[in-house]
């Protein structure tokens, strides 16, 4: 199974965000662990690699299990683990070698397009505390599918189409 991480970066109220090229979807940056990689390490690293900023003190805030379905057949399967920060080092590279690099309000970020199951992550991860855990079930075309979160303290959150 893939392993993947990534980080949001969170400085005087906005977050850098990542527009992927391939669907003109906004991302956190980050990307496939390597091998003997820890979670930690290839947080900091993609992140470097994307951004040209060294996160400081990243916190794990979200663990997440995704599905790709194919006439009711899973395709494909994925972990990520998604990071938080505030503190950083270094510059934001002029271009990022995976997309356009963008400082974007909070409170703007749901105007943004990008894959459903990630504005359920960014309003957990931005606006409360603890960890969240989840599966997001999509078809080929990126449709949401399904989805189940839970959150610390919190009744869990599921969805069907």
């Amino acid at each position: 199974m893939q392993r993947v991480t990534n980080s949001i970066l969170v400085k005087n109220g906005e977050v850098l965000l990542l527009k992927k090229p391939s669907r003109g979807w906004w991302v956190a940056p980050g990307g496939k662990m390597e091998l003997r990689e820890s979670i930690l390490e290839s947080a900091t690293r993609e992140y470097k690699e994307e951004t040209g900023i060294l996160l400081q003190d990243p916190q794990l805030r979200g663990i997440f299990t995704f599905v790709i379905e194919e006439n009711g057949e899973v395709v494909n399967e994925w972990m990520m683990f998604t990071f938080r920060s505030s503190d950083f080092s270094g510059h934001l590279l002029p271009v990022s070698p995976e997309g356009e690099l963008a400082w974007v309000p909070i409170e703007e970020i749901t105007d943004l397009p990008m894959a459903m199951g990630d504005y359920l992550i960014f309003e957990h991860i931005l606006t409360k505390q603890g960890m969240l855990y989840g599966t997001f079930t999509y078809n080929t075309d990126m449709e949401l599918l399904s989805y189940r979160l839970e959150a610390e303290g919190e009744i869990a959150k599921t969805f069907k189409s």
